[in-house]
Parts: structure tokens; C-alpha cells; sequence
């Protein structure tokens, strides 16, 4: 989707970027829904793809909660806090240094000194060099949280949580429209792609509705009192994909997700405007340039899936629209392999 081809911009006050009122949608080879959903879950169906990797463990706990590539093992800088077994079963376990005396407390420092030894020794493009917020590993069942960074979860193939947005306005004349944003292009994952309204990483013991609320402030200016009056929950969405196009970090890793999905009816009169640097433009589009922008892949991969997750909950993709319907929801819920965590 080019810029050049916007039209009606709006200009936002001190923002120094617009936000658009709608935007034509060029032409051009596109793929169906299911194909679009199967990209953001595109890790194999069958039992026996998990057998190519190593599954990580944590101290007294007989569920996996990630998986390694093979390469990354044997990159990864060990520590003594960790035993890689090769045979008969490829593992990775965290070892319990407290002895049972405080085993979060040790699974914590275990991830973090192997994940400074990584950065110090640049070990994963990933990284970036530098370190990144701390998101609990979901299903750790301890009774207190176990952490491990938000950048280095991918290469244990951790389960990651986010909450995504969909900001929408019903008009007179042309009905429903969707306001979507545009990231910056200098975002380390799909610069200068479309996306939600709203979306972020859910952190430890911060509530996906907190999340949302945060993010909509930091990202769209949206007021907090606003988005707590008319937001709704509108589900879970699951799916576990491999990092691939799009992702300039290492290939392949395995990435285990769910989507915490809300939508908002805004007031027409309200427009969102990029607050941080993470945003470069918003536009109101047309459902009829939402649905082409998707099925031409100018969305991010898991916010396509929300969308289109949005699309079904408001009638718009439906058993008879869509010949896949029944298969695109199920991809939408994906039954995970490793255990999910109070949010």
C-alpha cells in the first residue's frame, strides 16, 4: 500500500504525521483468508514435527514449556544452571540451584545470567544487544512468576501473550470503518506495515485490559477514561508460528502465542494520533480496503489474524462469504502444546 495514493488526509496537531480518513488500495495478486490466518500459524500439524526439537523444562515440572532449535542449542552459551541432554529425548532443563528452596528465584537468575552471557558474547541477532522487559513464561506453576526477557523468549520458544485492538466507526454514508495504524519504519519487526489500532506485549501481572488501556495512551492517544467506557473483550486467539519473512532476526524459532482481542466503537469525532515512535501514520479505512489490504499481505502477520478474527465477529466473513469459514476459526484457536497461565 503506497502513501502516495491516500486520500482526505487529516492533519494531527504536533504529531508531524497524518492520520488518513481512507486510502485506496492498489490492485495486485492476493491470497484467501485461511491462506492469510496460516501464515501467523504456519508451525506443522503433525505430532511428529515437535521431534526435531529440544523441549525445555523447568525444575520439578514434567510439561514442556518451549522448543529449541538445534542450532540454538548449540550456540547458546551454557551455564551450570542448565542440563542439555542429546539422547534418548532432546532436552533442555532449568536445574534448580535453590534446591527447593526457592526455585522461582533460581529459574529467574538461571535465565538471567544465560541471557547476559548472550548479549555479552553477541550470540542472536535477536538480541539486538541489549536487554528487553520481563514477560512471565506462562504456566509456571510455582506460585510466583518465572521471567524470562521478552526478546529471548523466541529461542526457547516460549509462549508469548499479547492484546491487540480494533478500533472502529459506524458513519451515515459509507458504514463501517476501521481505523488502522501503520508501524514506524524503524521497528525491529515488519517495519512500515499495517497493524491494529492497538497492540502490545501483556507483562507480567499487568492485566490484558491494563495492557490495552497502556497501550492505547502510548500509541494512539486514545484517553484511558474512553477506552475503559466503550472497549469490549472479544476472546482468546491462539496460534504458534516460525519466525520467517519479515523477522531480520534468527529463522525458524518457534513461537507459541495468544491474543487477548478487544474492539471500540469510537465517536467520529475522535481520532487517534501517534503518541510514541512506534506509530507512523493511522488511516480510516473502508471494510472493502481492510479485506484487499489483507488478502494482499500489507498487514502483520498475527494482526491480519486479528482482523480478520474481527471481520468474522461482525458478520462480514461468514459461512456463506467464505467457503474456508469453518477452517479459519480453527486455526484462529489453535490448541497449544504447552500449558497457558493466569493473565
Amino acid at each position: 500500500m503506497r502513501d502516495d495514493i491516500v486520500e482526505s488526509p487529516l492533519k494531527q496537531a504536533g504529531s508531524g504525521t497524518t492520520a488518513q480518513r481512507d486510502r485506496s488500495v492498489t490492485a495486485g495478486p492476493s491470497k484467501t483468508y485461511l491462506e492469510i490466518v496460516s501464515m501467523c500459524d504456519d508451525f506443522p500439524y503433525e505430532p511428529s514435527a515437535a521431534l526435531s526439537y529440544y523441549e525445555l523444562y523447568l525444575p520439578n515440572d514434567d510439561w514442556p514449556h518451549g522448543y529449541l532449535l538445534s542450532k540454538t542449542v548449540q550456540k547458546m552459551p551454557w551455564t551450570a544452571d542448565f542440563h542439555v541432554s542429546h539422547s534418548p529425548q532432546k532436552m533442555v532443563t532449568v536445574l534448580d540451584a535453590s534446591n527447593g528452596q526457592n526455585t522461582p528465584s533460581a529459574v529467574n537468575t538461571a535465565f538471567q545470567k544465560l541471557i547476559d552471557l548472550c548479549i555479552e558474547q553477541d550470540c542472536f541477532h535477536l538480541l539486538g544487544g541489549r536487554h528487553s522487559e520481563l514477560f512471565a513464561i506462562p504456566g509456571a506453576n510455582y506460585g510466583m512468576p518465572v521471567y524470562v526477557e521478552r526478546f529471548a523468549a523466541a529461542l526457547f520458544g516460549i509462549t508469548q501473550r499479547g492484546a491487540h485492538m480494533v478500533a472502529y466507526i459506524n458513519t451515515h454514508d459509507e458504514g463501517m470503518k476501521i481505523w488502522v495504524s501503520r508501524r514506524s519504519q524503524h521497528i525491529y519487526t515488519y517495519p512500515g506495515m499495517l497493524d491494529t489500532t492497538v497492540a502490545g506485549g501483556v507483562k507480567s501481572g499487568v492485566p490484558p485490559l491494563q495492557t490495552i488501556i497502556e497501550e492505547s495512551d502510548e500509541e494512539a492517544s486514545l484517553p484511558a477514561a474512553l477506552v475503559r467506557e466503550r472497549v469490549r473483550s472479544k476472546g482468546v486467539l491462539t496460534h504458534m508460528s516460525l519466525t520467517g519473512k519479515g523477522f531480520p532476526g534468527e529463522q525458524g524459532l518457534v513461537v507459541p502465542d495468544y491474543i487477548y482481542v478487544y474492539d471500540i466503537e469510537l465517536p467520529g469525532d475522535v481520532v487517534p494520533k501517534p503518541h510514541d515512535d512506534e506509530v507512523s501514520n493511522f488511516y480510516c479505512m473502508s471494510v472493502d480496503n481492510v479485506q484487499r489490504a489483507l488478502l494482499q499481505e500489507e498487514f502483520k502477520p498475527d494482526s491480519a489474524a486479528v482482523l480478520i478474527d474481527f471481520l468474522v465477529s461482525h458478520s462480514i466473513i461468514t459461512p456463506e462469504t467464505d467457503k474456508d469459514f469453518v477452517d479459519i476459526s480453527m486455526r484462529l484457536h489453535r490448541h497449544l502444546p504447552f500449558r497457558t497461565g493466569p493473565p
